[in-house]
Formats: C-alpha cells, structure tokens, sequence
C-alpha cells in the first residue's frame, strides 16, 4: 500500500514543480520553429512569461499604449519590425512617440525596421539616438521628414552601428556622411537610393572614418562621380562587395578601373545608365574581378559592344545574373567569341531586352552554354519571337522562364 501511494504522488508531480526557469529556459532554447515556440506560450501563465522574456524578433503595429505593454513583456526584445507596408499603410502610423517610447522601453534593441514610417521626425529618430546605444541595424528608407539633424544623433549615439538604409531621404545630405565617418567606424551597409544631396565630399568623408563598407547603394545620386566613388574603392578595397550606381549618369572609366585596381572581392556591380563607361574599362573590370563577380548590370550603357561583352562571358564563370538592355551595339558575334571547349556558364538570369542587334542565332549560342538559366528577357528584340524560337528548335532548360513581352515579373537581384 505504501509502495502505492509513492507511486501516485510521483504521478501527480507538476512539471512546473519538477523545473526552475532556468532549465523551462533551457528546453525554450532547444525549440527551433518560431510557431513551436509560440505553443510553449500557451501551456501556463509562467511558460507564457518565460516564452516572451526569451523572445528575439517581433514585428508589430501598435501605438505608445501597446508598446508599454510589449516592452514589459519583451524584455530582451533585440529585433523590433515596424515597417508599413506601401499598398496596406495605416493612419497615423509610427510616430514621434512610439519612438520615445521604444527608446526608453526596449534598451536591448539591435535592429529596428522603420521602412516607409512617414509620420516619423528627427525628434524621435534623436531619441532612439540617445535610447538605444546598443543598436547596430536601422531602416528609415522613405521616411521622408528626416533630415541630417535626427540621423546625426543616431550615428552619435549609436556607435556600434553596421547597417543603415536612408533611400528615399530626400533632405539627408553630406552631413549624416560626415558624423557616420566620425562615430560609426564599423558601419558595413550603407543604402542611400535616391539622396540626391549626396556629393564627391560626402563620400569622401565617408572614406575617411568607415573602412569596413562592403554594401553601397547610391543608386540615382546624381551628384555623385568618380571622385567620390573611387574613394570608397580606395579604402574599402578588401570589403567592399557589393557597389550600386544607377543612374549616377556622372561615373565613368575612371570608377570602374579603380575597382578593377583595389576590389577584386567585387561580388556585385550596379552601374545601368552610366553612358561614360568603355569597353576598356569593363575588360579591365572582368579581368579583375573575374573568380568573385556574380551580378552585373550595365543597361543603357551605350558604349559596350560585342568585345567588352565577351570578355565578360569568358572570364567571369562565376556570373550569375548579367542585365545588357539597350547596349544598341551588341550583337550575336559577342557569343560567338565563346570558346567552344570551355565550361558552360554560370548565369541564371539574362536580360537582353532592347538589343536590336541579337539574333535568335545568338541566343541559340548561350542556351547551348547556359544550362542553369531560369530568367531570360527578350522584351523589344525585334529578332527574337517565341516563333523564331520554336522553329529553331532551342531548347531552354525546364526551370527556364523566357520574357517575350512584359507578362513575366522580373528577378529583383539586379533593382
């Protein structure tokens, strides 16, 4: 009979009276799925503590009230998501003081999305400045009343600050640059689409204190030339990997020889609409850069021809997405040049649109080369149909999606 009753009260023992937070800790951390841990929550109040006390990333749209109530719970919250949604905003959206309250609630924060939050001003951008010291990551892209008096108290209070995207901040200029080289020396992404206040001096600023870049994005910063680009190649030279320079119509030669002399770690290259660029230059380019260069857009980069292009295909074997639209003087004899005992290519996204001078003959060339492609636009070819396809007999690879007309959404990894 005793031996029984043991047997029953070791029966009834409560888990929650078996383990101490720490161990109920310990099994949260062996729990992979974001949803598994979320179940945790809600077996009993106390798991329900422990689960958001441990609890990492959250993305949210609420108001101070709320945000309170979550930095209560959240205590080592280190990535918060508040980014609005282009097509699904809401009113008022993020503003001055969700941010205060988030700089004094959430001290533990790292990474803080704020993407598209237009109710948003320098005062609570300076408090999240001034709040978390810890913060290594912010998006304000499109944050339109921002201006270089807020971001300059982020750089000074954030000193360990690796990422920052300010696209679409119309009123930011050389100065955000200038307190970024003074205090974020391990700033690493920097994104500034469409800046265009952004100078040569900026960015040579920039290169004096942040030696670490291996993202630029200065994608339609039509103040910006070789001078200033040539900079950041300078010292970044062994980081920098990935360089975007749309429509900055003021880069030339000058530029892409610089990062063919210090960036043979270049992974990705950006520069559709620069008019200025040679054939040289890129052959100086693909020679350098030829074991580490994956993406490459030159759109609208009237000057290469047949010669540069070949030289690219026959060297960069490692390219896996190449963008040629309206190179006017590009023809099938640059696939022609190919070797034809060498490997089959790398490329998985080729865009071709607008190259009067491309055959089905030259397209037939690279499907015999490029066993791996999956995106292939020919929009504007006037001597390519999806008729003269057919009746060459070409076969794509399976995966492959052939862009005739504008039908077929593009791959982002060239924007």
């Amino acid at each position: 009979m005793a031996s029984n009753s043991i047997d029953e009260s070791e029966s009834r023992l409560c888990i929650n009276d078996a383990l101490t937070d720490d161990e109920l800790r310990s099994i949260l951390a062996r729990v992979e799925s974001d949803k598994d841990k979320e179940t945790f929550g809600l077996v009993c109040k106390r798991w329900l503590r422990l689960q958001s006390t441990e609890r990492k990333k959250l993305a949210a749209r609420a108001g101070p009230h709320m945000l309170r109530r979550m930095a209560d719970r959240f205590t080592r919250l280190v990535e918060l998501d508040l980014a609005q949604s282009v097509s699904r905003s809401f009113y008022p959206g993020v503003t001055d003081s969700d941010l205060a309250v988030i700089a004094n609630g959430f001290r533990c924060l790292r990474v803080l999305n704020l993407h598209n939050c237009k109710g948003i001003t320098d005062v609570g951008v300076k408090a999240i400045g001034d709040g978390l010291s810890l913060l290594q990551s912010l998006d304000v892209s499109y944050c339109r009343k921002l201006t270089d008096k807020g971001l300059s108290a982020v750089a000074k209070g954030c000193c360990d600050l690796r990422i920052l995207h300010l696209a679409g901040c119309r009123h930011v200029t050389d100065g955000i640059l200038e307190a970024l080289s003074k205090n974020c020396h391990n700033l690493e992404e920097l994104g500034l689409q469409g800046c265009t206040n952004i100078t040569d001096n900026g960015l040579i600023n920039l290169a004096s204190g942040c030696r670490r870049i291996k993202f630029l994005d200065i994608n339609k910063c039509s103040n910006v030339s070789d001078a200033g680009v040539s900079s950041i190649s300078r010292v970044c030279s062994s980081s920098l990997k990935t360089l975007k320079l749309l429509d900055c119509y003021k880069i030339g030669d000058e530029t892409i020889l610089s990062l063919a002399k210090f960036c043979d770690n270049l992974e990705t290259l950006i520069i559709g609409g620069c008019r200025e660029v040679s054939d040289d230059a890129v052959k100086s380019l693909a020679s350098a850069c030829r074991n580490n260069l994956k993406n490459l857009r030159m759109d609208w980069c009237l000057n290469i021809s047949d010669s540069s292009l070949s030289c690219i295909l026959s060297q960069c074997r490692n390219l896996e997405a190449l963008d040629i639209g309206c190179c006017e003087e590009v023809t099938d004899a640059a696939f022609q040049l190919m070797g034809s005992g060498e490997p089959d290519l790398s490329l998985k996204i080729l865009k071709v649109s607008n190259c009067p001078k491309i055959t089905v003959a030259g397209i037939g060339i690279l499907v015999g080369k490029c066993t791996y492609l999956e995106y292939l636009d020919v929009r504007s070819c006037p001597h390519i149909t999806k008729a003269g396809l057919d009746e060459a007999g070409f076969h794509f690879p399976e995966c492959c999606k052939v862009n005739f007309n504008g039908s077929i959404s593009e791959p982002v990894v060239l924007v």
